[in-house]
């Protein structure tokens, strides 16, 4: 009797299971398929060539330009200024914004349109985010694909620098040219200081739970980071001749580790910039001006 109640149960439990797994298949095959899409955000954009879903992109921000294709598609503005007539004109079905475009998202909520919240912080929220968007999209399969393959490239730019020395690190991201003045650097959360850690090397500002600081050179000499890195936009690289007059800058922090050991490194690279799909290829540029003997 045991047995036949024991069989019974094993029989419910897989029923369960099989009713759920249809549940979930029939939701997703219930929401509709976004097939005019718009991106105001450069990240989500390459998210959504990545995925498969490009063809249907109708338009892009001001400041996309990845992948090329991009740029032959109309123009709708970016956060600040989103031209939302010429939004409307183009009759999207979904609209990809930034969270903080409240007022945006509620002249696209009265016109009917639906939109997709974009909220980004961590390194991990890359993935998380493809996997939502996948499934907002009607391209879940793939987008989910293309998130385990992230991960997995991560784990593996991870694996080759272990075991090495890792150099306290001053991530800049900004600042003035040929001054340092309006110095931002990466603080102890968010994307580039994940990048940075999975790269090898340790935040100057582990310990500023912020994810950008204003950074002063009294507090740059008083952290004594062994590398500085200076990352940028691939369209923002210094004007030919421009670069040894920027180290020429920081020479004047000459009791900096970093300075003085000829440790300031500039790299000009959109995949370290733009938290999207290439962060694997960006993360691997960071490994390699921090360990190149890893890499030969």
């Amino acid at each position: 009797m045991a047995a036949h109640l024991k069989a019974l149960i094993r029989l419910i439990v897989i029923a369960a299971a099989l009713l759920l797994t249809l549940g979930d298949s029939h939701a997703q095959q219930a929401r509709p398929r976004a097939n005019r899409i718009i991106s105001l955000v450069p990240a989500v954009t390459e998210m959504l060539y990545a995925m498969g879903a490009g063809d249907r992109v109708v338009a892009v921000s001001s400041y996309d330009s990845f992948p090329p294709q991009v740029k032959q598609l109309p123009s709708v503005g970016a956060l600040l200024d989103p031209n939302v007539e010429r939004i409307l004109s183009l009759k999207p079905d979904l609209v990809v914004v930034y969270g903080s475009q409240t007022d945006l998202q509620t002249q696209l909520g009265r016109a009917g349109i639906a939109v997709f919240d974009y909220r980004h912080a961590g390194l991990a929220d890359v993935t998380t985010t493809i996997r939502a968007l996948g499934d907002r999209t009607g391209d879940a399969v793939k987008a989910r694909a293309v998130a385990d393959g992230i991960e997995a490239g991560l784990r593996a730019v991870r694996a080759r620098v272990e075991g090495r020395k890792r150099p306290s690190t001053l991530f800049v991201f900004g600042r003035e040219r040929l001054a340092l003045r309006g110095l931002y650097a990466s603080g102890g959360i968010g994307f580039l200081n994940d990048m940075l850690e999975i790269a090898g090397g340790t935040n100057a500002f582990a310990d500023v739970k912020l994810q950008a600081v204003q950074a002063t050179t009294e507090q740059i000499i008083a952290r004594r980071p062994d590398v500085i890195l200076e990352v940028r936009a691939a369209n923002s690289a210094f004007p030919s001749g421009d670069r040894n007059a920027e180290l020429n800058v920081w020479k004047t922090l000459a009791a900096v580790p970093a300075v003085r050991n000829g440790r300031v490194h500039f790299v000009f690279d959109d995949r370290i910039v733009i938290p999207g799909p290439r962060v694997v290829e960006g993360t691997e540029a960071l490994a390699r001006t921090l360990h190149p003997d890893a890499f030969k």
